[in-house]
This record gives C-alpha cells, sequence and structure tokens, in this order.
C-alpha cells in the first residue's frame, strides 16, 4: 500500500512516488557488456591494422575470437561497429593534438606545433587514418570526422586569440585562423596517406609552417601595432 502524508492543515497530501529500484545485478550486467562492447572495438581496430581498411566482420570476428551472431548482438550491423572505430580514432587525434598546442608559447610554434602532431597521428596509424578516409561517405563517420575539426578548431582559437592580445592586437581573425588552420593540415594530411607518406614528415611539417606562418606574420607586420611593441617581438622572435 502506498503511503500518504498529512499536511498541516490536516489534509491528506498525494501518495509519495515509489523509489526507483536499483539491482546490482543489473549494474553489473551493464557495465559487463559496455566492457564487451570496448573489447570488440578494440578488436576491430586490431583487425583494421592487420588486414586494412576493407576489412569486413568476418575478419573482426576472428580477430575477437567470436562469431558474427555476437558482434551483432552489440552492433546492429557494420556500420555502427564502423562509426564506434571511427570515434576511437577520432579521438586519438584529439589527444595527440590538444597538448601540443597548449604547451607553446610563441605563433610560429604554435602553427608548427599543429601541424606536426596532426601528421605524427598519421604516421603512427597510417592504416587507421586510411580507414577513415575510406569509410568518409558515412553519414556518421562525417559527423564525427567534422565533430574533431571543430574539437580541435575551438581549442586552437582559444590559444591563437590568448596570443593575439598578448600583443595587443584584435583577437577576432583567431576563429577562422584556427578553422583555416585545421582544414589546411586535414587536407594536406590526407594527401601525405593516400600518397603512402612520400614527404618526411619534419620535412612536410616544415613546408607547410613556413608557408602557413608567412601569411600570419605578414597580417601580423601589416597590423597597427605600437612601434615599440613591434621591435619588443621581433627581439624575442630572434
Amino acid at each position: 500500500m502506498r503511503r500518504t502524508s498529512t499536511d498541516v492543515n490536516g489534509l491528506d497530501s498525494p501518495p509519495e512516488p515509489p523509489t526507483p529500484r536499483r539491482t546490482g545485478r543489473r549494474d553489473r550486467w551493464a557495465d559487463h557488456r559496455e566492457q564487451r562492447r570496448q573489447e570488440l572495438i578494440g578488436a576491430a581496430v586490431q583487425a583494421l591494422l592487420r588486414h586494412g581498411p576493407t576489412v569486413d566482420m568476418d575478419q573482426v570476428a576472428a580477430t575477437a575470437g567470436v562469431s558474427k551472431p555476437v558482434l551483432y548482438r552489440y552492433f546492429a550491423d557494420k556500420a555502427q561497429l564502423w562509426l564506434a572505430v571511427s570515434e576511437v580514432v577520432a579521438a586519438r587525434v584529439v589527444d595527440a593534438i590538444a597538448p601540443a598546442v597548449e604547451q607553446v608559447r610563441e605563433e610560429r610554434a604554435l602553427v608548427e606545433a599543429t601541424i606536426d602532431a596532426y601528421l605524427r597521428v598519421i604516421e603512427s596509424d597510417p592504416t587507421l587514418y586510411r580507414f577513415l578516409l575510406h569509410e568518409a561517405g558515412h553519414p556518421g563517420i562525417q559527423q564525427v570526422v567534422a565533430g574533431t575539426s571543430r574539437q580541435v578548431a575551438t581549442g586552437l582559437a582559444r590559444v591563437i586569440g590568448d596570443r593575439l592580445r598578448a600583443l595587443g592586437l584584435d583577437a577576432g581573425p583567431a576563429e577562422p585562423w584556427a578553422y583555416g588552420l585545421v582544414g589546411f593540415v586535414q587536407a594536406v594530411g590526407d594527401w601525405w596517406a593516400t600518397h603512402g607518406q612520400p614527404i618526411r614528415r619534419a620535412a612536410l611539417t616544415d613546408y607547410l609552417t613556413t608557408l602557413l606562418w608567412s601569411g600570419i606574420e605578414g597580417v601580423r607586420r601589416g597590423a597597427d601595432l605600437p612601434h615599440e611593441l613591434t621591435r619588443a617581438h621581433e627581439r624575442i622572435e630572434r
């Protein structure tokens, strides 16, 4: 029987709603299922590394040591599994770039660190990166890639804005510069991965940094900066 309570006027209040019951068994099952799901995603990554971006569900199941019906208990279809794998790869990109961007304090070094960190991800996991390119037509994966680009660009814009304000400049260009930098490097990275990395990472980083920094430096030099501030900044760069 549901309890009622009496208010200060002696009237019965509405019955208290039942408290949801949490069962340890249900929670343990949910935790186990999520753990198993992550293990299968890890197996899919390993299968990709072993067989390349055209890997199929049979190869994933064999790598995981399970049957295909087991895979389909956790993923409705291949597209859903690949979407989960793309999220893992995208997280690696963010985890590589964010710390590199945060630790630099000079503008040119900021551009160089962003480029090098992105190319380093491709160099360390070329098969996984080619997988993203191979599956780029999948709407869900497109959204993951776009979301990753926005996340990197947003963090980069914040850092660029801080640098501009420290120079006494308008921070307005920070966001378009950040998105432009991310888009530019992503396009070159796609070319680099597709063509089997024909240029050493260090050399390509230097080429792109020189090209991009020339444009940013031109904007900075053309800004209406106090003469003393410009000279002080040039002394720091030397």
